[in-house]
């Protein structure tokens, strides 16, 4: 029979420097986990730049507790501990993120001249190509990227605090009911009410059939298409061309403008007037984010200047066809994908 070994790990050793106040063995130990842990805040915060705050609040908070952990549970876990009671301080504080769906009723017709709203807290876009394709853990839900599609975040922003956390940490992370209260300070039995509230929740509101599931039943090679179609159409004026990718059901929505389309009709309106009229000259990059195929768009005067970033159109697909376009008009969100502001 072999025997265990009682030699101490890497990790053990730099857990010892860190307590000991080693800066260099702390950033060693939790290199490996800044990622997912940065996913995580996302889901809870729904926005990637308060994401990179809630992490750094709590790389900070960990580092100068780190010589009071005591390994009771496992590294990881602390952290996400730390981590998710940041993001549910920052939760009192900024409330849930908005799409414009849920400010009221689609417009039937173009709105011209919209104003941006600045005063509304909008969900925003997750670069997304470092996460995984599986779950974290094996009795986890919803694998890592399923985990960050819009319409599964959109939905944990009509959950309290306590809920999303409750649901992201047991059905994304695979943590059990018993580590999740003693992350949050509370009891099993609480952790299990807020977890089947929150199922319910999501129950009425995730699409029957998520994006990982739709592009492995129509391959990425289709999604990629279909994208490209999408920016070949609009980069033309092709209103036919755009429409013939669409659903009959299809919206359009561009945070942080508070009106949305729903229906070809109105998509087409509002795509003839502004995009294809009111945007002389368009470029296109095809990238990723949130676990879905989408396209980042440069608008310029003509072929020939400066195209500057205008939007992040994530698409959602359904049956070989584009059902919802969510266009983010936030320059900032390129550097998110390390993607330049400006195309010469």
């Amino acid at each position: 029979m072999g025997e265990t070994s009682c030699e101490p790990t890497a990790q053990d050793a730099d857990l010892a420097r860190a307590r000991a106040g080693d800066d260099a063995a702390f950033t060693r130990l939790v290199a490996p986990l800044r990622r997912e842990l940065h996913a995580h805040c996302y889901r809870m915060l729904g926005s990637a730049h308060d994401a990179d705050d809630a992490v750094q609040e709590a790389m900070v908070r960990a580092w100068r507790g780190v010589a009071r952990f005591e390994g009771r549970s496992s590294l990881r876990s602390w952290l996400y501990t730390v981590a998710t009671r940041v993001c549910l301080t920052a939760l009192e504080a900024s409330g849930k993120r908005a799409l414009p769906m849920d400010l009221g009723p689609s417009s039937a017709h173009a709105v011209l001249d919209q104003r941006l709203r600045t005063d509304i807290s909008w969900l925003g876009p997750y670069p997304d190509a470092d996460l995984a394709h599986d779950a974290a853990a094996p009795e986890a839900r919803y694998a890592q990227r399923e985990a960050v599609e819009l319409a599964f975040v959109a939905a944990c922003q009509h959950l309290p605090g306590n809920q999303r956390a409750a649901l992201l940490l047991f059905d994304v992370l695979g943590f059990s009911a018993a580590e999740i209260a003693a992350m949050m300070d509370t009891t099993t039995t609480s952790v299990n009410s807020a977890l089947a509230r929150a199922r319910r929740v999501l129950a009425k509101t995730l699409p029957v059939r998520s994006q990982q599931q739709t592009v492995r039943a129509i391959g990425d090679s289709t999604a990629r298409t279909l994208a490209l179609e999408f920016a070949g159409a609009l980069e033309r004026g092709d209103a036919d061309a755009l429409v013939a990718l669409l659903t009959e059901d299809v919206t359009w929505s561009m945070p942080p403008l508070p009106h949305w389309y729903s229906g070809v009709d109105a998509v087409r309106d509002f795509a003839v007037q502004v995009p294809m009229t009111r945007c002389p000259n368009w470029r296109h990059r095809l990238i990723s984010s949130n676990g879905q195929v989408a396209v980042a768009f440069y608008a310029g005067a003509d072929a020939v200047q400066v195209h500057s970033a205008w939007a992040i159109a994530v698409l959602t697909l359904r049956d070989h066809r584009i059902a919802e376009i969510t266009s983010f008009l936030d320059p900032g969100c390129f550097e998110l994908f390390g993607l330049p502001t400006v195309l010469a």
